[in-house]
């Protein structure tokens, strides 16, 4: 391998991969050719509150610049991130972290997310 900055994939991982080469290709043409259908099929992938009808609102004008996604939809992403994977996932690591020292890492599966997330909302106040 010539370049220090690639590195293969385990074939396990691109087997267990959400996207190939030629999935990323067609993804990549259709965002192209036809982006207010494509990015409309991407937002079916989230739990929205209330779905968006208005996919993109974009104007370059300098008199009236303005850009905006899904303006129309309310969408909660902490329930997208966190609360919709606790069924299936709850005990599954959400995230791994590495502090500045050796000694200092560390994981934390959706449940235990979720707690912790609910304990510091607890304590805002707003």
């Amino acid at each position: 391998m010539t370049d220090p900055d690639r590195y293969p994939v385990p074939s396990e991982w691109a087997r267990r991969a959400r996207m190939n080469a030629a999935a990323y290709e067609t993804a990549r043409v259709a965002a192209r050719e036809t982006p207010d259908a494509f990015w409309s099929e991407q937002a079916r992938r989230l739990d929205w509150m209330t779905a968006p009808t208005t996919i993109k609102d974009v104007s370059f004008d300098k008199a009236d610049f303005r850009i905006r996604w899904f303006e129309d939809g309310v969408l909660n992403v902490a329930w997208n991130c966190l609360d919709r994977h606790l069924a299936e996932r709850g005990d599954q690591t959400a995230i791994l972290w590495e502090g500045d020292e050796p000694t200092q890492s560390g994981g934390l599966t959706y449940r235990e997310l979720h707690a912790e997330v609910c304990r510091m909302s607890a304590n805002v106040s707003l």
